[in-house]
């Protein structure tokens, strides 16, 4: 007798293919996972890396620090000035360096005196001035012999009126009212657009050995009357 091949019951058919189905439904869903794990990877990998630019130093533009150093005016000369002269006026020390302020400064008019006091040289700008003999550019090297005010520099500033332009030196001398004179010229030269200061205090100090006994007087034409003059008529040009 041959034997038939055995035909599965319905039951296990069904189940065979509610297996079927549940593994389909199995492998759709673990592809599902896949596709979302995969799509928040990279959304927090595209998080991150806007975090890491956002963290990290902006390039800044330079900002400019350059400042402009002010400058003084130098006007048209009033009555009384003479366009293109210069000039100076000063006590003892400036006989020590009068004449290599007339080399460097050719054609000035340097008169420096013994003794002269910061009125006598108001006076003098006054007298000069009316003559109309004032340099327009003048140059003042008092405040050796005493103590000066404030109302004192008020007068040389008004004498001075019309000047183009005004050259205030600053004093070096062993007297307690160096630094008092020293401060009420810094004061005034400020107070005025067309005036500088030249500061021999600031560089006689670096240099005692310009000096004699007094520490106020220098060598005539010596190395530190070299040194005022050309100080001077650099703030002078």
């Amino acid at each position: 007798m041959s034997e038939s091949t055995p035909t599965p019951s319905p039951r296990r058919a069904d189940r065979r293919v509610a297996q079927r189905r549940a593994r389909r439904r199995t492998a759709v869903v673990v592809l599902v996972l896949l596709v979302v794990v995969g799509a928040l990877s990279a959304v927090l990998m595209t998080s991150k890396s806007s975090s890491k630019a956002s963290d990290a130093p902006k390039a800044t533009t330079p900002t400019s620090t350059t400042t402009t150093a002010p400058t003084t005016t130098t006007q048209a000369p009033g009555p009384g000035f003479v366009p293109g002269k210069i000039t100076a006026i000063g006590d003892s020390v400036m006989i020590d360096y009068k004449q290599p302020l007339e080399e460097a400064l050719p054609g000035a008019s340097v008169d420096g005196t013994v003794s002269r006091q910061w009125s006598q040289g108001v006076d003098l700008v006054n007298q000069l001035k009316a003559a109309g003999q004032l340099g327009a550019t003048v140059i003042i090297g008092l405040s050796t012999n005493g103590p000066i005010t404030a109302d004192n520099f008020a007068a040389m500033k008004n004498a001075l009126e019309g000047a183009s332009k005004v050259v205030f030196v600053n004093t070096f001398v062993d007297r307690d009212w160096q630094d008092p004179n020293n401060l009420v010229i810094a004061a005034g030269v400020a107070s005025m657009k067309n005036a500088v200061l030249v500061d021999w205090h600031g560089l006689a100090a670096e240099h005692p050995e310009w000096f004699g006994a007094d520490g106020t007087h220098l060598a005539i034409n010596g190395p530190g009357a070299q040194a005022l003059a050309q100080l001077v008529a650099s703030k002078v040009s």
